[in-house]
């Protein structure tokens, strides 16, 4: 009898770009395939190479400079929804973010760039 534990396979999806404004809010798009219990998931964004959250069994870690900046929508991961949520975004935001996803063996990347435009002046 080879009944083996069985990873339902996922992949993640999100959009090549995002825009926003200094000093706006963003959401950096990211969905799951299916839905998965997020205690058994990690999740790690990435600004470039730099690690700037880690959600792994309910446990937050933030990079010191988007601390209290940047959330996941934690009632939407059960729904496969990933996205970050950026706050009071700076000019220094701009670039690629990359959204790491494990579970069980499996990890999946999907990378969204964040394109942001100096406000207006009044």
């Amino acid at each position: 009898m080879a009944e083996s534990r069985v990873h339902t396979q996922f992949k993640l999806t999100s959009e090549d770009h995002v825009r926003a404004d200094v000093g706006e809010d963003v959401t950096l798009p990211c969905h799951l395939s299916h839905e998965a219990s997020d205690v058994a998931m990690t999740i790690r964004w990435f600004k470039e190479t730099e690690c700037i959250y880690l959600y792994k069994k309910g446990q937050v870690t933030e990079r010191s400079a988007y601390e209290g900046r940047v959330s996941l929508i934690t009632q939407e991961l059960e729904r496969g929804n990933v996205s970050l949520r950026l706050r009071d975004i700076r000019e220094s935001d701009r670039g690629y973010y990359i959204c790491q996803v494990i579970h069980g063996e499996q990890k999946e990347e999907d990378a969204v760039g964040l394109r942001v435009r100096r406000g207006r002046s009044s």
